[in-house]
């Protein structure tokens, strides 16, 4: 290191005896300045401008790391790896086909435009109307014609509201605990989404919609029931809410008789409504439900709680007067245990049913496996009626034998001597 650049010892201060004062002050010697320091005061020295970037490349050189500093001071930008380059070089090639790619989407537009129109006017041609011959449809269109408007209707895979009634009387929140209340909400929320997305859906209703089990939609659940389509929620109990659905039904946009109620669109509107019926579906009502009756309102007990609390649903429908059944599982499938289903497994039978029209398929297809619950084979139905045709065997040889007051019947001999009359 140079002598003039080495840092000098501080030299002690010593005062003088009998001077009585003393220099607080340290003289602190002060070293040359550096090179750097005098270039930088030197004004006869400008740094310059660092160079400016545009779009991709400043991009490019942020990525590559702060601006380097030559001797003389100026900034200039680093080189950059080939990474970088690479990165660069596919940023360009992106934006210069941003007009290309642009025109590809137009054409696809356009392609699927003109297969939609294509398919709509053959399905136009093939399926003729269901306004009768010679009358006019009710938009007013003449007959035999289908409107562009109802084949986009038909065409966008909504599902079709048919004019029956799932009701969810969820008054019993005082009877549940917390993590039963929660279960419900998920069994609600489920109910909801297995209808909206079904062939054929059922009017929603759920009833009792407060205390608890509201607070919860209302905090945890972010209140998502308020962007639902479709369903009814009300504070009223399900007397109230089952009365003001079979209103409903009976109103113009109540639906219409499709899927397994198509059948039964030549009774008339007026006999069928009068026929509707609110039956609450308990599995300790003695009575069977063997099919959905349009115009009709099924409700659901909507408790979660571990079969504490048996019978209640059919004690509360019993005092308000109203009819029971219970589905038909035991005709169908043969179950390991309870029989008891959580209240969207109830939902989804029902929805199934609509759809199919077979209980045994509907049970098939949403009872969980985790239940046991098998589908009777034909075996075992074959084996039924053999021993029904056996004691119909048995009555009629009872009958030849206390009657031979008449003709007798010829007899036919089998095997060992079983005569079977003809």
């Amino acid at each position: 290191m140079a002598e003039e650049e080495r840092p000098r010892k501080l030299q002690k201060v010593v005062h003088e005896p009998g001077s009585g004062a003393k220099d607080d002050k340290i003289a602190i010697p002060i070293s040359a300045p550096t090179t750097d320091t005098a270039m930088s005061n030197d004004s006869s020295i400008t740094e310059k401008e660092p160079p400016t970037t545009s779009g991709d490349d400043s991009r490019a050189a942020s990525e590559a790391g702060p601006l380097a500093r030559t001797e003389t001071g100026d900034e200039v930008a680093p080189a950059l790896s080939k990474n970088q380059l690479k990165k660069l070089k596919k940023l360009e090639r992106w934006e210069a086909g941003r007009e290309w790619r642009k025109e590809k989407r137009k054409e696809k537009m356009k392609a699927r435009k003109e297969r939609e129109r294509a398919a709509k006017a053959q399905a136009a041609a093939e399926e003729p109307s269901e306004a009768p011959e010679g009358e006019e449809q009710g938009d007013g269109s003449p007959a035999g014609r289908i409107t562009l408007r109802q084949l986009r209707k038909r065409d966008n895979g909504r599902s079709v509201v048919l004019p029956i009634t799932l009701l969810l009387d969820c008054d019993f929140d005082d009877l549940m605990l917390d993590k039963e209340r929660k279960s419900l909400a998920s069994q609600i929320t489920r109910s909801y989404s297995d209808n909206s997305r079904s062939k054929y859906r059922a009017h929603l209703v759920v009833s009792s919609f407060n205390k608890m089990l509201k607070e919860r939609f209302d905090t945890v659940l972010a209140k998502q029931y308020e962007r639902w389509k479709g369903v009814t929620l009300t504070e009223d109990d399900f007397v109230l809410a089952a009365e003001s659905a079979q209103a409903r039904m009976k109103q113009p946009r109540g639906g219409r008789l499709a899927g397994m109620f198509s059948r039964k669109a030549e009774i008339g509107k007026s006999k069928l409504e009068e026929e509707g019926e609110i039956v609450y579906l308990t599995s300790d009502s003695p009575d069977t439900l063997t099919e959905l009756k349009p115009y009709s309102t099924y409700i659901i007990g909507g408790l979660v709680d571990k079969n504490r609390h048996k019978g209640i649903c059919y004690k509360r429908a019993t005092e308000k007067g109203f009819k029971t059944a219970k589905l038909p599982i035991g005709d169908y499938m043969e179950m390991s245990s309870r029989s008891v289903l959580a209240t969207n497994h109830v939902v989804e039978i029902m929805i199934r049913w609509l759809e199919l029209g077979d209980w045994g398929q509907a049970f098939d297809r949403v009872i969980p496996k985790r239940k046991g619950g098998t589908l009777k084979t034909s075996s075992t139905s074959e084996e039924k009626n053999e021993v029904e045709k056996d004691m119909q065997v048995q009555e009629q040889q009872d009958n030849v034998k206390e009657g031979n007051k008449g003709e007798t019947s010829p007899l036919v001999t089998e095997g060992a001597g079983n005569s079977i009359p003809v």
